[in-house]
Parts: structure tokens; sequence; C-alpha cells
């Protein structure tokens, strides 16, 4: 039986594999959750799987909406991960969700409230308790969000977006760590988005400091429009998230299968919840079906819901690996590629910078 723990599994394509992973034979299924006793007696729609050529078929249970690539226009963007969405709780294949903490058919559901570092603390906890010993064959920290500005504040002071996107993943990490299991799987969603080289239409990352990140009023070149400082704020975070899993990777003693996966553009979730309603309706717009389809001839960063979620069931499950000396995975029109990160994300000082900053923030002692 292989333990797998996953955040951001309760929408968008994070409810794709969280369904694949519940269906498969041999896997335990923790899914984080932010309130997993508000789904019960919520009728599910079905889950999008895909079949070859990243096509959508439908499969028992059913996606919540979240995920995909942050838009900044009518024509927006670039690529992106899952986001925690208020009130939606985990789905599977063929395992209809209940009021509490578990759900029917093996997914078990524990609360997780990523705005806050003790509920972190707690939820690592609880899973340790849960296991009783057994070790975490696999950890997805998927979960996400981006704000139009970078006003919001969580409970312990820090900006929501960096502090969503990476501070809470990286404690998760950190406190789950000793109960990974030798040649344990760990994925961080991160976004094409922390790569100028892309061309994406919102704001690259300047740096990767963990305290002007985390307090950007202290930030010297903080940008004065809120929708771009928000920008910068989400596309830091996923260079962080890239940095982080080459950190992870790096551990001698464990023998680790890092990943930092972008799953591209993902339109149609409810990653730009919080955004102004014109990118909200352009995002659901180009997220239809007979849009996408379309767009994915002239864009290759496009992907499906379906596509996304099973390229990162496959990475759970040990079905794709990276080569050697990668951690960087980025979905092109349904496929798996392995190009190299941008030049700030191959920097083995801000890695280990950040590393040890980040531990500071959150109040580790290495």
């Amino acid at each position: 039986m292989s333990t797998i723990v996953m955040t951001g599994g309760t929408s968008g394509f994070g409810a794709t594999t969280a369904a694949r992973l519940a269906r498969s034979k041999g896997v335990r299924l923790i899914l984080a959750s932010r309130r997993p006793s508000t789904a019960g007696g919520e009728p599910l729609p079905p889950v999008r799987t895909a079949a070859a050529g990243g096509r959508e078929v439908s499969a028992p249970g059913r996606t919540a909406t979240g995920g995909g690539t942050p838009p900044v226009s009518s024509r927006t963007a670039a690529s992106s991960g899952e986001p925690f969405v208020p009130g939606r709780t985990a789905t599977g294949g063929g395992m209809p969700l209940v009021s509490g903490r578990t759900a029917v058919g093996g997914g078990e559901l524990l609360p997780l409230e990523l705005a806050e570092l003790a509920s972190v603390r707690a939820f690592a906890a609880a899973v340790r308790e849960r296991l009783g010993g057994a070790p975490v064959d696999a950890l997805l920290l998927n979960a996400g969000m981006i704000r139009p500005d970078v006003t919001g504040r969580t409970a312990d002071g820090f900006e929501t977006t960096f502090a969503v996107n990476h501070l809470a993943p990286y404690l998760l990490a950190r406190l789950l760590l000793p109960v990974l299991a030798d040649k344990a799987i760990v994925v961080l969603t991160t976004s094409g988005t922390h790569d100028p080289a892309t061309g994406a239409s919102l704001a690259p990352p300047r740096h990767a400091d963990a305290e002007l990140l985390a307090h950007p009023d202290r930030d010297p070149g903080l940008d004065p429009r809120p929708r771009k400082a928000g920008e910068h704020a989400y596309t830091a975070a996923k260079l962080c998230a890239v940095l982080t899993a080459r950190s992870l990777a790096a551990i001698r003693d464990r023998r680790l299968t890092v990943v930092a996966y972008d799953p591209g553009q993902v339109f149609g979730t409810g990653l730009a919840k919080d955004l102004p309603f014109p990118l909200r309706m352009a995002w659901s717009v180009l997220g239809s079906p007979l849009l996408r389809r379309p767009l994915g001839l002239l864009n290759p960063h496009l992907n499906s819901r379906a596509a996304a979620g099973n390229a990162l069931a496959d990475l759970a499950l040990g079905l794709a690996t990276p080569p050697d000396g990668h951690v960087y995975a980025a979905l092109r029109r349904t496929h798996l590629t392995w190009p190299d990160p941008s030049e700030r994300a191959r920097s083995d000082e801000l890695a280990r910078t950040l590393w040890a900053d980040s531990a500071r923030l959150v109040h580790l002692h290495d």
C-alpha cells in the first residue's frame, strides 16, 4: 500500500489527479481540504479524465472549479498551478464525498488552511498520527492562488500569495520530511511564469528574497500598480517552488524524486476567482472546449484540466520520472517535457538562501 498526501486535490485539475489516484490499486490517498465537512449530500458531476491525446472523457466522481493559469488581460497569460478554493472538498473516481473527515472509496480528508501556519502544523501532525508510523510515499504540493494586489495578509502577517504558494508548502514539506519513505516522490506545482524567457504576460520575478516577498511594503522595487505587484508576488512564489524543489532534491541522506511541475495554461478553473470580474469571465470563456482546441494549436502551453491532472498523477505514481539532473517538468501539448528552468531557478546560492530564510520565517531551525 502506497500512501499519497496531497494539497490542491479538491478542485480544478487537482481533482482529476485525486480521482485517478483514488481509483489506483494499492493507493491510500490523504487529501487536504479547507473545509472538509461542507460537502455532505452535495451532488457530484463527472470527473474529467484524459483519453489519448489529452481528449477529455467522463468518469465517476466530480471536479470542482480551480487550477490553471492566472489571466492578466482578455487574451492572457502564462502557466500556473492549482488553487485552494474555499468550501470545495475532494473527489475521486467512484468516491462520493460525505460530511466529515473521510471520503467513501479510500480518500481521506483532513482540514488545512494554507494561510495559517498553525493549520499547516496541525495538518502535518494529523497526517503523522493517522499513519501511525507508516511512511508517506508521495507528497503532492499542488494548492495555490493569485490575488490582484499584495495588500492581503495571512494570520501570520505575511503577504497572502507568497505565504500560500511558498511558505505553507515549504513548511509542510519540512514537517513531513522525516516520514517520507526512502525513494519517496515530492511534486511542487510551479508555473512557466517563473521564467522571463517564456514571454508570459505576467510580471516576471525580480528576485526570490523571502523577506521582501513576505513583506512587500519593504521591497524598494515594488511596482506601484497593484495588479502588477500581485502578478510579481505570484511569479516570484512560483520561482521559489522550483528553488525549493532543487533544495529538496539535493538532500544527500534522502533518495527523493523531486519534481517542480508546470501544468501549463489550464483555463476555466478557479485560480482567477480573486481577480476582477472581466478577467474572471475571460478565464472562464477561454476554458471552454470550443475555444481550447483551436487555441491549443497556436499555444503549446495550453492544456486541458484532464491532461494537467493526469500528468500530475503520472508523476505521483512514478509512471513519469525525471531524467538525471532534472527537477523541472513542463506540460506542453499534453506531453511532459524536461527543459531547464530559468537562470535564477538554477542558482545554487539562491536556493540555499531561500531555504534558510524560509526556515526563519516559519520558525524552523536547521
